[in-house]
């Protein structure tokens, strides 16, 4: 059983209540019927987060098509070009467990400023394991890449983004794509509250924001385990960080440090933890999410200082804030260019309300404008 805490998110009066309704019907309730044999947790969550289909819109055209036996979306506006446009690569979040391609405020805020827009249903765990879906995230991106002449857009336009950890899948491909030479430079990557590593489940916000829905700390690892096919256990030893040896511990603190947060995101409440003792047998558990493929952020610097700039969005009340931060300094240490925006009440998910109405939260505006705005400064 997770705690949340329903009141330490200063949204909309209802909000809490609203995101605490959510996980108590998609988490709880999938658990207990898991438990009675009748479905495994996650289809209960997503039918809660696919649930309400967004609106179709008369000013875009949508074209469905499978790559490699993965359903790709095509958004794009149904007046034809009459010049080269950006196009933009989407990969949705979701823990790589749930989430899809039908996705109300990307589509409609990207796509009416004469973008093209892809959105890669990469396959989900525990059906298809990890690491499956960088694989299902690369291809797509390779299929956009050598097809930019049939949808019309500027190979010097690419924009690669995600949300959650989508974003750590753009992080990644982004990073992969440094090695190939033949194909176009990627013009620049938008990351919205993006997760990036798996070393310290200490920093402030992963403190701060240990109860916030809808994303807790634990349950951040716990998606961790569901996401590797593996029975959630240890989670405590895990949020303690006794799955990190100490080699790596001090390889990595120049990266990955609360020393490195600045000040005023430590005031709602931050202990530096006390040292604990390696656990091996913790390590072997959930050793994949110390490896490039979990934890970008820690990628060297000879490959940090290539990427493209980046637009990083992070949120106060979001467990996963720190590491946006600590992205954003990586690459402004190595001399990439960094747009960055924080809302000061958005939460984790956010932009999933987005465009619904009364169930929207006026902060998810605020980031999307700011997103809209960048992408049209490129």
């Amino acid at each position: 059983m997770f705690f949340i805490s329903p009141v330490l998110i200063p949204a909309l009066f209802w909000g809490p209540t609203l995101l605490l309704f959510f996980q108590i019907l998609s988490l709880q309730q999938g658990k207990i019927l898991e438990k009675l044999g009748i479905c495994n947790d996650f289809a209960v969550l997503r039918a809660a987060v696919d649930g309400i289909p967004p609106w179709r819109d008369s000013k875009l055209l949508i074209k469905d098509l499978t790559v490699d036996e993965v359903p790709l979306r095509i958004y794009q506006p149904r007046s034809p070009p009459t010049s080269k446009r950006r196009g933009i690569l989407y990969f949705h979040g979701g823990a790589g467990t749930f989430g899809s391609i039908s996705k109300k405020w990307a589509k409609n805020q990207w796509t009416h400023n004469c973008d093209l827009l892809l959105n890669w249903m990469y396959r989900l765990s525990p059906e298809h394991p990890y690491p499956g879906q960088y694989f299902d995230c690369l291809s797509a991106t390779l299929y956009f890449m050598r097809n930019l002449e049939e949808y019309h857009v500027d190979p010097g336009l690419i924009i690669i983004s995600g949300d959650s950890c989508g974003a750590n899948f753009a992080t990644v491909i982004c990073q992969i794509l440094l090695n190939d030479r033949d194909l176009p430079k990627v013009r620049a990557q938008v990351l919205l509250y993006p997760g990036l590593q798996g070393l310290d489940f200490q920093l402030p916000s992963y403190q701060q924001n240990a109860f916030v829905p809808i994303l807790p700390r634990k349950l951040v690892i716990y998606f961790c385990f569901r996401y590797l096919n593996r029975k959630p256990t240890v989670l405590n030893d895990i949020i303690q960080n006794c799955h990190v040896p100490e080699s790596m511990r001090q390889k990595y603190k120049k990266w990955v440090s609360a020393d490195l947060i600045p000040d005023e995101f430590k005031v709602r409440g931050y202990k530096p933890p006390k040292p604990v003792s390696y656990k091996p047998e913790v390590h072997e558990a959930v050793k994949e999410i110390l490896a490039g493929t979990f934890s970008p952020l820690l990628a060297e610097d000879s490959i940090i200082c290539q990427l493209p700039e980046s637009c990083i969005v992070t949120c106060e009340f979001d467990v996963l804030r720190d590491d946006g931060l600590l992205y954003k300094k990586r690459l402004e240490d190595n001399g990439v260019p960094v747009t960055w925006h924080h809302c000061k009440h958005g939460f984790h998910g956010i932009l999933a309300f987005f465009g619904y109405g009364i169930f929207s939260f006026l902060s998810a505006k605020e980031i999307m404008d700011s997103v809209v705005n960048y992408i049209n400064s490129l």
